[in-house]
């Protein structure tokens, strides 16, 4: 981009006829257009200063000449852009916000006889009888010379723009406003200092009806701003006798005020939203909190199963399966359980064929090294009672129910104790659950009249006498049992191969050998044939694939292979096919 001078002819011949003939535009040869073109790539690229206009600012090299250059009536020498600019002869001037029609004012002081040209029915000068809006005079101002109205203010014609015409509150007086507001304040201070009166008066005379009476009257003036107190996002004020719309509820903490650290989860104040949680990275955010972020709804309850679920019908339907969350949920949850069943037995297949190839089987099924060592890092210290000095006991494990809880004077709880298919108490043998303990004697006659029960009870109590084993035990017989099978295992395979190898032995022959031999040469030749042609086959693919869409040969995508393959082209295809979960596959 480059200033070139553009002027009239006619400014051009009187530059030429004058006596100061050097003004005159020179006519520019190719080196000078080869110089400015250098100068407009160099001001592009920074390397030189850039073009400045009449005011001194620079001007963006990058602008195109059509823009930058000036017309020839616009009269500029220099290089500029204000033909580009509103000019301000041009613009139309508006109003400002401020100005506006003066309402009730009146024009200059009242005339006290009658004017020429003025109305003849009220005496203004500012119209004439026939556009006068006072009532008709019976005799007019003319000739009584009374009554004169004052000259109505002529009001200055605004011009505003296209938001100055649809504002609601230009012309707006506070002052109006002001007015109606101490108006109102004043008639509710008259009425207060009047109750106030009243109740003294009645106080005095002793009327307890007066006093009830203007304690209902007040009832009913409040009742009739607290009619929605009860509902939720509403705030009641006796005093202000108002009620405010709040967004949310006051006790609540803001969530941008959880976390007063800049650094903290964003809150995205358009939306209320805060998705992080606020406590991260301090030392709050392992204690309970009621809130974590809005995220963490995302991921508690059924929110996670039910995004799995969503994932999986849209894997399924690419894969053909024609199933969807909300049509059909039922059908979904079914087909998942299904595929995570078969998943998890492909797993546990897989697992137990790489063990059985490589063993090591063992070395899984290892118990804990607290059992193996039998210590652990929690201390306790105990005194010769059983009380605990110093640590921490093992804690109980609790449940929801009540525990150790023996209603009517018994000894054991409720479902100690069955036998033939009910459930009792084992202090006293009875199957009455809000029976009364009755002791050995309940137990007596249960005997009695159950004799089998005895049989039972010694049963169960040598059951209790057994001393149960400990864990390390227990591992170690399972381990002993699983190599007792594996041993018998191999037995049985060995005895099984024996059989078979003899089998064969006998049964198989030198023609039948040197038939299969030459069977398997004939197949293994026409795999080879059937891999040239694969091979073929994929170079004409490529060489397709690398021509454009639009100049390839008609049919080219089925190149004349309409007949069913064979044995040996299926063979082929499987060799020659690139296995692309091969972590060697990328080095072939």
């Amino acid at each position: 981009m480059s200033f070139q001078l553009n002027i009239p002819p006619s400014v051009v011949s009187k530059l030429a006829k004058s006596e100061d003939g050097d003004n005159e535009p020179q006519k520019k040869g190719r080196e000078d257009y080869k110089k400015m073109k250098e100068l407009e790539e160099a001001r592009k690229a920074g390397t030189v200063p850039a073009m400045q206009d009449e005011e001194g600012k620079d001007i963006n090299p990058h602008i195109p000449q059509y823009i930058m250059q000036a017309p020839w009536y616009f009269g500029s020498t220099v290089p500029t852009l204000r033909h580009q600019r509103p000019q301000a002869e041009k613009e139309r001037k508006f109003a400002a916000m401020d100005q506006w029609y003066k309402k009730g004012v009146k024009e200059g002081p009242v005339a006290t006889k009658f004017r020429k040209g003025a109305c003849e029915n009220c005496g203004a000068m500012t119209h004439k009888k026939k556009d006068c809006l006072e009532r008709p005079r019976k005799i007019g101002a003319k000739f009584t010379g009374d009554g004169i109205a004052p000259d109505e203010y002529i009001h200055s014609e605004l011009s505003h723009d296209y938001d100055g015409k649809r504002d609601r509150w230009n012309g707006f007086d506070v002052d109006d406003y002001s007015r109606v507001y101490e108006e109102y304040q004043k008639v509710e201070e008259a009425k207060r200092q009047l109750k106030a009166q009243r109740l003294d008066q009645a106080l005095i005379s002793g009327e307890t009806e007066v006093i009830e009476s203007v304690k209902d009257a007040d009832d009913e003036d409040e009742d009739k701003y607290a009619d929605d107190v009860d509902m939720p996002g509403q705030k009641f004020e006796t005093k202000q006798r108002i009620t405010v719309r709040n967004l949310r509820i006051r006790e609540d903490t803001a969530k941008y005020l959880h976390n007063l650290d800049p650094n903290s989860a964003y809150y995205d104040p358009k939306t209320r939203s805060m998705r992080e949680n606020p406590f991260k990275g301090t030392s709050k955010e392992a204690q309970e909190h009621l809130f974590a972020g809005d995220n963490f709804v995302r991921y508690s309850g059924d929110a996670t199963n039910m995004a799995k679920n969503q994932m999986f019908a849209w894997d399924a339907y690419e894969r053909g399966a024609d199933v969807h969350l909300q049509a059909n949920p039922t059908q979904l949850e079914l087909l998942h359980k299904e595929f995570d069943k078969k998943k998890d037995e492909f797993k546990s297949d897989v697992n137990d064929s790489i063990l059985d190839k490589y063993g090591g089987k063992e070395h899984l099924e290892a118990p804990p090294k607290q059992m193996l060592l039998a210590q652990t890092e929690e201390y306790v210290e105990y005194s010769r009672h059983g009380t605990v000095i110093k640590g921490r006991e093992k804690a109980i494990v609790r449940s929801i129910w009540e525990e150790d809880v023996y209603i009517n004077n018994h000894t054991s709880v409720w479902g100690s104790f069955w036998k033939e298919g009910r459930w009792g108490f084992k202090c006293c043998y009875s199957f009455i659950k809000e029976s009364y303990c009755t002791g050995e004697a309940g137990k007596l006659a249960a005997e009695s009249s159950m004799p089998a029960l005895t049989h039972g009870d010694a049963d169960l109590e040598e059951e209790e006498e057994k001393q149960p084993k400990s864990l390390v035990e227990q591992h170690q017989e399972r381990l002993e049992e699983e190599r007792r099978k594996k041993k018998n295992k191999k037995k049985k395979d060995k005895k099984k191969k024996k059989k078979a190898h003899k089998k064969k032995r006998d049964s198989s022959s030198s023609s039948d050998s040197d038939e299969s031999v030459d069977e398997e040469e004939e197949r293994e030749k026409k795999i080879k044939e059937a891999i040239k042609k694969e091979e073929a086959r994929q170079k004409e693919v490529e060489r397709l694939m690398a021509i454009p869409e639009r100049k390839r040969p008609y049919n080219s995508a089925f190149m004349n292979d309409t007949a069913e393959p064979t044995e040996e082209e299926m063979e082929a295809y499987r060799r020659k096919r690139k296995n692309f979960e091969d972590p060697m596959s990328a080095f072939t």
